[in-house]
């Protein structure tokens, strides 16, 4: 309908097929409709509000040849949304001057600063405690958005909420369910990073709920909503050449690669990542 912005949804097994499915429907049924940040010779983007369900977050093949970035820049990004590897980016809230980062997801996550309060909250810790609990609960969540900030800052958290619950399988299995929501989500140049990284951080709430429970707990579907989900128009381009012309010449399995294929190698590379973010931001 005229006027409406697209609410486009896809499924798949693994990551790599979901993600790629949600390309193909954002291209195919997206509205186009401008951005703040568009250049003066920018078409529009392709944008809608979409849901992306993966069913078995773990199941191979999970990589997807075809985002923007290496393997080794998807490592780097795990790094920095699990273990905080670029904290001392974050700019200081006392200096005006001080133009480095607004936030990063791990400092929001796992150290999220109120003012007045002199504890910052570990709100993965919290999911974890919460659910170890109560499996039941729909308290189980983490935000990043700080309304005292954000809604004034040049750039304000994309990610929102991280929401967990437990449902019991079989043979005494429980699944940590997940639902990531996402205000606005590049779709082609950040949304595969982003869920891989919080897939894995649903891996890590997974494993805490089990230390602290002592119950079998796996990752189970993991749901990425995205107010936003965009193709800039600027990346149409890249996009073309990239992305669509690889479904057209090559197999799936020629698209994707499996993550314990390249697991290794990826690991071997955490050394020089964390040298290279240890040297960042700094004068």
């Amino acid at each position: 309908m005229k006027g409406h912005i697209p609410v486009l949804f896809v499924e798949g097994k693994s990551l790599s097929e979901a993600w790629e499915k949600s390309m193909h429907e954002l291209y195919r049924k997206g509205c186009d409709i401008k951005t703040e940040y568009d250049k003066t010779e920018d078409p529009p983007s392709k944008d809608s509000s979409m849901t992306i369900v993966v069913h078995e977050p773990l199941s191979e093949p999970m990589i997807h040849r075809d985002f923007p970035g290496g393997l080794e820049n998807l490592q780097e990004y795990v790094l920095e949304v699990l273990d905080g590897i670029k904290d001392h980016c974050i700019r200081s809230a006392d200096n005006p001057d001080d133009k480095r980062w607004e936030y990063t997801y791990h400092q929001r996550l796992f150290s999220y600063n109120v003012p007045g309060i002199e504890t910052a909250f570990d709100q993965v810790e919290i999911i974890a405690e919460k659910l170890a609990k109560v499996p039941y609960t729909r308290r189980a969540q983490a935000i990043t958005w700080k309304v005292w900030e954000d809604n004034s800052c040049y750039d304000p958290a994309c990610l929102q909420s991280v929401w967990c619950r437990l449902l019991k399988g079989d043979d005494d299995i429980w699944f940590l369910n997940t639902n990531v929501r996402f205000r606005s989500n590049d779709a082609y140049k950040a949304a595969f990073m982003n869920m891989f990284a919080l897939i894995q951080l649903q891996v890590k709430i997974a494993d805490r709920i089990s230390e602290l429970s002592g119950k079998t707990i796996k990752p189970g579907r993991y749901v990425h909503q995205a107010d936003s989900y965009h193709i800039y128009g600027s990346y149409f381009n890249e996009f073309n050449e990239r992305f669509l012309k690889a479904l057209e010449k090559r197999s799936f399995e020629e698209r994707t690669f499996r993550y314990c294929d390249v697991k290794d190698i990826m690991e071997e590379a955490i050394p020089g990542i964390r040298e290279k973010a240890a040297n960042m931001c700094h004068d």
